[in-house]
């Protein structure tokens, strides 16, 4: 190649790598419209504001993009204050992302390099959306609906080396947020689940809830803090079927070690308790809701957990409550990708004791849903909404009670005989189906007094792109270089 036609293609290359790098960092603006990559302003909300008056000054469209892209400009005086309330004493909106089942590949001695460093870049690809999507804004919560891993038939050692790629390349975060699971890693040693099984099966039913029962908890680190910690949002992982399996599967040694390094399977964290801006984050474990199981107790302690909402978190609760499970609720054939389901061991010769109990299920059944609906959005709640995962394509559900029944269906009736409660069900961040981020966001209507929920998708593209990126950038570099050194 003569040296004229080498710099014809060098900058090529430079002009399609930058081009492929500003679609991979500014995706949020170039793939999708502006109100679907940033928190729903409702009508008595204000616009995003800006430390420069004259980026005030410009069309919102406009403004909102700058502001979106280069944070540092925002002016956050207003919400930046170490209480739920603002400087205005209105309380904060509700900031979450949620992202559903990134299904972690691993690597085992047999798998070619190939697949391996597929694994590896998609690490980065999972975690370049997260990145991008937090320091875009910020949120006070983030949720991962479930199937953390793509599998739950791993050993320990496997779900170490899975979990300590969860925390260092995908959803990143300081040292001290993720301590317990670099000091597993590196010991590396089999959780003794028999131990903590001996613990779990001592404890009173009521101490055990008692103990999942939390107030005002933004983060995790430093439980003091009663206020949003947009730095370091609240992590909420949920189980899902590849994490412990489905109630069928599921052993004390899948669940011990999802307890030990993402936490609780059942929780509930109540938020402004006893004012009227109250609210409430319930995390249920929708793998041990339903069986026959392998191990009833499990469906024993999560029922009990059920129980215990309705009996003592219930009677005072006036407020709004966000559900998150990994199993979506039942509803009829045609209204999600995904119909109702059960399917049971049957014909087992390797495992027969598995003969006869739940392998795998869709949805949850229609008596545990009209069981969960009555107790998780009670009589005198006001307005919530449910985050599911499982199905990667999404749904979006309203369920109406009619004749005390609840029904899904695509909109709310205007027949139904109290509030109609959404359900999302988050589409996979995985790239075979755009690296999806869901965005909910809540604001509190002084007017209606209750809260207003919004959601909306941020998508990126199949991983391909990103990769592209990557290459094209390693040759750019390259064939610079080159014709740096031969004055080409």
């Amino acid at each position: 190649m003569s040296g004229g036609g080498f710099k014809i293609f060098k900058w090529a290359v430079v002009t399609v790598a930058i081009a492929f790098n500003i679609l991979v960092y500014f995706y949020p603006d170039i793939l999708n419209d502006l109100q679907q990559c940033k928190w729903h302003e409702f009508s008595d909300s204000g616009r995003l504001k800006s430390k420069l008056d004259f980026i005030n000054g410009l069309d919102q469209s406009i403004s909102d993009k700058i502001l979106l892209n280069l944070p540092f400009l925002q002016d956050i005086k207003m919400s930046n204050t170490k209480s739920p309330y603002d400087l205005h004493n209105d309380v904060k909106d509700i900031h979450l992302l949620a992202f559903g089942d990134p299904q972690i590949n691993g690597n085992w001695a047999s798998t070619k390099y190939i697949k391996r460093l597929d694994n590896y870049g998609n690490d980065y690809y999972l975690g370049h959306i997260y990145t991008t999507m937090k320091e875009r804004l910020s949120p006070s919560h983030v949720a991962v609906m479930g199937d953390h891993f793509s599998s739950q038939w791993i050993y320990d050692s496997e779900f170490y080396n899975r979990t300590y790629r969860y925390v260092e390349r995908i959803f990143t975060r300081p040292i001290e947020y993720k301590q317990n699971v670099l000091d597993v890693h590196e010991r590396h040693e089999d959780y003794d689940w028999q131990k903590w099984l001996s613990e779990e099966v001592k404890l009173d039913p009521l101490v055990r809830f008692n103990s999942r029962v939390y107030n005002d908890v933004y983060d995790w680190y430093n439980l003091d803090k009663k206020y949003p910690n947009f730095e370091n949002p609240l992590f909420i992982n949920l189980t899902g079927n590849h994490d412990i399996g489905y109630s069928g599967d599921a052993t004390w040694q899948h669940l011990a070690r999802f307890h030990l390094l993402f936490g609780q399977n059942n929780y509930v964290i109540n938020y402004n308790k006893g004012t009227p801006e109250e609210w409430r984050i319930i995390v249920l474990d929708s793998l041990t809701l339903e069986g026959p199981a392998l191990q009833e107790e499990f469906l024993n302690y999560t029922w009990s957990f059920v129980n215990n909402i309705e009996k003592y978190e219930n009677k005072d609760f006036k407020g709004s409550t966000i559900l998150f499970t990994h199993i979506p609720f039942y509803k009829r054939e045609g209204l999600c990708k995904d119909g109702p389901e059960h399917k049971y061991y049957v014909n087992n010769t390797q495992e027969p004791y598995k003969n006869g109990k739940l392998r795998s299920q869709n949805h949850l059944s229609y008596d545990s849903t009209q069981k969960i609906m009555n107790i998780m959005f009670p009589k005198d709640s006001k307005n919530g909404i449910i985050l599911t995962g499982h199905d990667h394509y999404g749904c979006n559900s309203w369920y109406n009670l009619l004749s005390d029944t609840w029904e899904a269906s695509e909109s709310v009736k205007p027949t139904g005989e109290r509030f109609a409660v959404r359900e999302i069900v988050v589409e996979s961040m995985m790239g075979d189906f755009d690296g999806q981020t869901g965005i909910l966001t809540g604001h509190f209507d002084k007017f209606k007094q209750t809260w207003l929920f919004e959601f909306t998708y941020c998508s990126f593209l199949v991983q391909h792109y990103w990769w592209s990126s990557k290459i094209l950038t390693v040759v750019a570099v390259f064939l610079l270089s080159t014709g740096f050194l031969f004055k080409w």
